[in-house]
């Protein structure tokens, strides 16, 4: 019953993400779908990862040059988002919605962080203030970190 409940709820992602490319005169070609199919399981990603997940998952022949550009498109219609990262590697992020990145510079993965609070917060500190010379279209916070694990003493050190 589960399997059957994740298949309908992936047809009505398809079925709306069909609709979308319509809706700016794109068409659902195999590669498209592919390259969605592959955001939605990763959820942020690379082109890379994104060829690699539907070379192990899929019949779809594509090249990463044309995942990048298909991801770039979808991004450019609002699709998805993209993120750079510090080593400047363009990644992809389904979630289109206000939200915060925590970037793992070690594993060079992304987390989203969803803070209501403080990105009200943010944004009520930023309607006060004018910068000279420049309005303000979007907030975009991005946290750079690395994991932090506890040294655990072996009974060797002492």
């Amino acid at each position: 019953m589960q399997n059957l409940q994740m298949n309908t709820q992936q047809d009505v992602k398809l079925t709306e993400f069909k609709q979308m490319l319509k809706k700016h005169s794109l068409k659902a070609t195999p590669q498209r779908l592919a390259v969605h199919i592959a955001m939605m399981e990763l959820g942020h990603a690379s082109a890379d990862m994104v060829t690699d997940y539907i070379i192990k998952n899929s019949e779809t022949k594509i090249t990463t040059a044309s995942v990048y550009n298909i991801l770039t498109q979808l991004a450019n219609i609002g699709i998805y988002n993209h993120r750079m990262t510090p080593n400047n590697k363009m990644y992809f992020d389904v979630n289109t919605f206000k939200h915060i990145h925590l970037y793992d510079s070690v594993n060079q993965t992304f987390t989203d962080i969803l803070d209501e609070e403080l990105m009200t917060l943010i944004n009520s500190h930023l309607k006060k203030r004018r910068f000279r010379g420049y309005s303000v279209d979007n907030i975009d916070i991005q946290l750079i970190a690395h994991p932090t694990r506890k040294k655990t003493i072996s009974n060797s050190s002492f």
